[in-house]
């Protein structure tokens, strides 16, 4: 358990706000701030990695028993594969377990009916 909230935390406080940042900075910003898009690919890469030493031992992010930290960095990584893969297309290639995770956590019928919710 204290696993889970150690890396739910790792989500809330690096994951989600340096790719939230890549994302303005490198796709929706009219003005592509070089040194921006550089520092946070960077910091995105970094964090990946993490991620995917984790995931190179563990079946989920947490261990090996989906959690909350699954839940909460699912939508983020899956955002790295879509909205920033062009960004982060070397980066996301180099990362074998956080590929096979994303297969795995996106079987799970949950999953399934969480993601096809239709943006408002």
């Amino acid at each position: 358990r204290y696993d889970a909230l150690a890396w739910l935390h790792w989500q809330t406080s690096s994951l989600g706000p340096m790719l939230g940042q890549l994302g303005f900075f490198a796709v929706r910003s009219e003005e592509k701030a070089a040194l921006a898009i550089t520092r946070f690919s960077e910091e995105a890469d970094r964090l990946l990695t993490v991620l995917e030493n984790q995931l190179q031992v563990h079946a989920y992010v947490a261990g090996d028993e989906y959690s909350i930290a699954d839940i909460a960095c699912y939508p983020w990584v899956m955002a790295a594969t879509t909205y920033l893969k062009q960004v982060l297309k070397e980066s996301l290639a180099t990362k074998p377990a956080i590929q096979r995770w994303l297969q795995q956590v996106a079987a799970r019928p949950a999953v399934q009916r969480g993601m096809a919710i239709p943006r408002l």
